[in-house]
């Protein structure tokens, strides 16, 4: 049996439902109008969504890395996140927070976290739910309990993660972040609130304040998805707001890719070469500025 047929359509509704609407109901009824029938809508759906399923790219028990959860301190604050490093690392590392999307830290963000790790650096990735008692298994309510975060904590917490990561051991004292879909709008608004941030990768994120741009002092690179309307609306303020503060910045927008193309686990958005591409780019810019 083929697959179904998946449009563009279908992913922009999925987009609005997992970034605007959060309704569910509304978002099938929609796709089954989209599909021609129930039955296929439900057969669509789980393609767009991302799999908890999706085999990792490096495993939890890979020999060459040392991963885990753990407990740390964010400015006051009891966090709890993953933690990646080289099993075999000569020296110390450059610091790299891994922050999630708005599904919270799952098994995909803990799997980009070993990547990192794999790629020379130690790797962090912090639940930004963890005043909350943590990322609950289900993902409409993760979406929901971060959509009610409150923005100045939640930068408050990026801060102190950032500060403990530069001390924490094997570490050289620098610290970059890379951040997807609303983990990408966090690293805009941590390299404004973080002088001590020196790199600061955000892919397909919202963008900071414009009157705020002139405030980062770290070096930022910006992958964005050439059909994610809704996301690149931001963008042409914000490069104007970047060239005239003279910040560092790299910006890549990959052409008839979507929202999310770095998420192996999701089956309609992934795009395997736009992937492989703004990786190599991320980690080359990480060496460059943690090193």
């Amino acid at each position: 049996m083929s697959e179904p047929r998946i449009t563009q359509a279908m992913i922009d509704a999925y987009d609005e439902y997992t970034h605007l609407t959060l309704d569910r109901r509304g978002f099938m009824g929609k796709l089954t109008g989209l599909a021609g029938s129930a039955p296929a809508a439900a057969a669509i759906a789980p393609l767009l969504a991302a799999s908890g399923a999706a085999a990792a790219v490096v495993a939890p028990d890979d020999p060459s890395v040392t991963a885990g959860r753990t407990a740390f301190d964010a400015g006051g604050t009891p966090m709890q996140g993953y933690l990646a490093r080289p099993a075999a690392a000569a020296g110390l590392l450059g610091g790299v927070m891994v922050i999630h999307e708005n599904r919270g830290l799952n098994a995909h963000v803990e799997d980009v976290a070993r990547r990192m790790a794999k790629a020379g650096f130690a790797a962090l990735a912090p639940d930004f739910l963890s005043p909350d008692g943590g990322t609950p298994a289900d993902e409409d309510r993760a979406r929901a309990m971060i959509g009610g975060l409150d923005p100045a904590c939640t930068v408050a917490l990026a801060t102190g993660t950032a500060d403990w990561l530069a001390k924490a051991s094997g570490v050289n004292g620098k610290v970059g972040a890379v951040g997807f879909c609303w983990g990408g709008g966090l690293v805009n608004d941590l390299a404004v609130a973080d002088p001590r941030l020196a790199a600061g990768i955000a892919y397909y994120g919202r963008q900071p304040k414009t009157e705020d741009v002139a405030r980062i002092r770290g070096a930022v690179m910006l992958h964005y998805a050439g059909l994610d309307e809704r996301i690149n609306a931001g963008l042409p303020a914000y490069r104007a707001a970047l060239e005239a503060a003279k910040v560092e910045h790299r910006i890549f927008v990959y052409d008839g890719v979507n929202h999310a193309f770095n998420n192996d686990t999701s089956a309609a958005r992934y795009d395997k070469a736009a992937s492989d591409l703004a990786w190599e780019r991320t980690t080359g810019f990480l060496r460059e500025k943690l090193a």
